[in-house]
């Protein structure tokens, strides 16, 4: 051969299967807490995420005999509590630290199953982290026995 070419590069069986190992370990970290399978509680309504209502307002997402004094349920992307008898409230059901579906709502708090944050029921506030921001609330209206979007 004639002329110049740049430095000879030699690939070895190793280097090739350190990249791959590399690249599926980062595919796997990406994924570990950010999706879902809630199939827990839902009623098959539209999502709700964030406290926004994606043009779903009136739209049923449970009745208030479903709510649990101290508790909650899951619908979609929001989170219904009843923290008082009669008083209900509503969040993103998405955990602030890394966008895992909440799963558990007992006692007054709403945990998160991936990393255990822990939030108020009665106001989404963090009880305990790693999140570090409270649940967005979701407007919602009680109108006799029906609890809809706002």
């Amino acid at each position: 051969m004639t002329g110049t070419q740049g430095p000879s590069r030699t690939v070895t069986r190793r280097t090739v299967v350190a990249a791959v190992g590399g690249a599926g370990l980062a595919a796997v970290a990406l994924t570990a807490c950010g999706g879902s399978d809630d199939t827990s509680s839902d009623t098959g309504s539209d999502t709700v995420s964030g406290g926004q209502d994606g043009g779903q307002a009136g739209k049923e997402l449970a009745k208030t005999a479903d709510i649990p004094e101290g508790g909650g349920k899951i619908v979609g992307d929001v989170v219904i509590t009843q923290p008082k008898p009669g008083e209900f409230k509503a969040f993103s059901s998405k955990c602030t630290h890394q966008g895992c579906a909440v799963k558990d709502i007992a006692d007054g708090v709403i945990v998160c199953p991936c990393h255990g944050s822990k939030f108020d029921a009665s106001d989404g506030s963090v009880k305990a982290g790693p999140a570090t921001t409270p649940l967005p609330s979701t407007a919602i209206k009680v109108d006799g026995t029906s609890i809809t979007l706002a």
